[in-house]
């Protein structure tokens, strides 16, 4: 029996399964980024009145 060729179908299905896949890797780095962000940013504007507890300060004295 000799090798069957790939159907159209299956042709068609792995580009788009490459497609999600690339789609949800983007996305994933994505949420990285901004975690990554979030987490090293330390020039924020603090509402007023609220506490700062790195430096134990309340916010009214």
């Amino acid at each position: 029996m000799g090798i069957r060729a790939e159907h159209e179908l299956h042709g068609r299905r792995k580009g788009r399964n490459t497609g999600v896949g690339l789609m949800l890797a983007g996305f994933v780095v994505l949420i990285m980024i901004l975690t990554f962000v979030k987490i090293t940013e330390t020039d924020f504007a603090r509402a007023p009145g609220t506490a700062n507890t790195a430096t134990g300060s309340g916010g009214t004295d």
